[in-house]
């Protein structure tokens, strides 16, 4: 395998797995020996990230069984069903390796493929995502939901990905700094990634058939995940500049009562018809004050926007490298905004 990060110091890890379980009880001890024995294989320093999601079985109490047996089993309990998202922003957030590679935790995802995804990354890629291309799940509940959902995240958003929905995944730890995960974002973290200039390719990994325990996903799902694109391509977009948004509303509704009003107009003088025999003076006082409302909104966002960078010191770029430059203190607070 190349080296594609520096071995770290000792009792440091160069691979952080961020695992988020929730009613998992039956597939938390076999899912840990596997873990082990695929990563006792690489050379580098490792660690396991439980983030147990609020259990209400046994999860929690085999997680703290299995960390006071070895100290590279890392554990993080949450006092409450948060959801996926929250678990693996939890797991980011207390993962001390340089590379990071989250995984589900009902022995769907197989371990062996870890190493696949570091060789791949290499020195060339800041992420690998996984894609089940030979997916044993329920092919209308589950395939066909999914690959639309692809089809339509990859248009929006401009990362080309076959599946979006693999949590296994291997991500170089800068790029996972400077924003955070809500909703059912955890999904869209490759398309936050290219914000900050990260090199994406794919992998087909192994996808295996569920044995224990059930899925917590069900349709209502995609949603909330359709929800979340439109929040992303608007971050991505137009975090910046909320105000072509907000004002691009406003002049479709100006212009629809523009529209109205002429017609309105011409019905009255030309064909004689009186403005009280139809809808068009409603709709026209309708869409005038929609527009008007739109665009107020739209100045409002924009000094919410002002404010937040301006008021914290903060910047909507990211700078890769200076030269001949002496470092400057908020350069590593400086966000990307789209």
């Amino acid at each position: 395998m190349s080296q594609m990060f520096d071995r770290a110091p000792a009792g440091e890890a160069s691979i952080s797995v961020v695992v988020p379980l929730y009613n998992e009880e039956d597939n938390i001890k076999p899912l840990i020996a596997e873990l082990l024995g695929a990563l006792e294989k690489l050379p580098n320093a490792f660690e396991i990230l439980l983030v147990n999601d609020g259990s209400a079985d046994r999860t929690g109490e085999l997680m703290a069984q299995i960390a006071a047996s070895d100290s590279r089993i890392k554990i993080v309990n949450f006092r409450r069903n948060a959801g996926q998202t929250a678990a693996l922003m939890a797991g980011f957030d207390y993962a001390s390796g340089q590379i990071i590679v989250p995984m589900d935790g009902d022995l769907q995802n197989d371990p062996a493929d870890i190493q696949r995804l570091l060789q791949t990354m290499g020195d060339r890629y800041d992420v690998v995502s996984g894609w089940r291309k030979n997916r044993q799940d329920n092919a209308l509940l589950r395939k066909l939901p999914s690959m639309i959902a692809n089809m339509i995240i990859s248009r929006v958003s401009g990362v080309r990905l076959h599946d979006y929905g693999c949590t296994l995944k291997a991500y170089r730890r800068e790029i996972l700094l400077g924003f955070r995960l809500y909703g059912e974002m955890h999904r869209f973290v490759p398309i936050f990634a290219s914000w900050q200039g990260a090199k994406i390719t794919e992998l087909a990994v192994n996808h295996r058939p569920r044995t224990a325990g059930k899925s917590k996903y069900g349709l209502e799902r995609i949603f909330k995940v359709m929800l979340d694109l439109f929040l992303v391509r608007f971050l991505t977009q137009y975090a910046t500049k909320p105000i072509y948004v907000f004002g691009s509303a406003g002049f479709f509704f100006v212009s629809i009562g523009a529209v109205a009003a002429v017609y309105a107009l011409w019905l009255k003088y030309v064909d004689g018809i009186s403005f009280i025999l139809t809808p068009l003076p409603t709709v026209v006082a309708f869409s005038f004050m929609s527009g008007i409302t739109c665009t107020l909104m739209g100045l409002i966002a924009e000094l919410l926007m002002r404010t937040y960078y301006e008021a914290r010191g903060r910047v909507y770029y990211i700078v890769a490298s200076t030269l001949n430059l002496d470092p400057v203190s908020k350069a590593g607070d400086a966000e990307c905004a789209g």
